[in-house]
């Protein structure tokens, strides 16, 4: 039986500015079989088209990106405390060079196709609505941008729509 309930959006009760900006979550997404993920401290929830929506931001060079960009869907997974060493790995370090799962001692489950993590404590589950590549002509506010992207390697923005959320009993 499975440890985790399902529950609607509106129901969640967390602060987003602490569940994303403090407390961060995992990107995760499979592609040919693998299961990748990547720790994000940055992003948003809200409503779009009326949907409940998640906005997350990813890199060109991250190597996330690829597997997010292959899915259908990707899973959002948050942690108990005790799991911000694996974060913390899974922020600085690669899947091109590390099996990330296997080095974090995840157990990946499965939810329509979608990957997520036994440990997590609350994980939705997105389809992605939009990609959209920033470029530096986008900013209205270009000071961001010296401090932000150095390299111009400037994040494409995913709208995507939560179809479930899971949190442990």
């Amino acid at each position: 039986m499975s440890e985790f309930i399902k529950v609607t959006p509106q129901e969640l009760t967390s602060n987003p500015f602490t569940k994303i900006g403090r407390d961060w979550m995992l990107i995760g997404a499979e592609k040919d079989g693998r299961v990748n993920m990547m720790t994000a401290s940055w992003g948003g929830f809200g409503i779009y088209w009326s949907k409940p929506v998640a906005y997350t931001v990813i890199r060109p060079q991250r190597f996330t990106k690829a597997f997010v960009d292959g899915a259908d869907g990707f899973s959002l997974t948050f942690f108990p405390e005790e799991y911000r060493g694996q974060l913390n790995f899974c922020g600085e370090k690669s899947g091109r060079d590390y099996d990330k799962v296997k080095e974090c001692g995840f157990d990946v489950l499965y939810d329509d196709g979608i990957p997520y993590f036994a440990q997590a404590n609350m994980v939705m589950f997105c389809r992605h609505l939009v990609a959209q590549p920033l470029s530096e002509s986008a900013f209205i506010n270009p000071g961001i941008i010296p401090d932000t992207y150095r390299d111009k390697d400037f994040h494409t923005l995913y709208i995507s729509e939560i179809v479930k959320v899971l949190v442990k009993k």
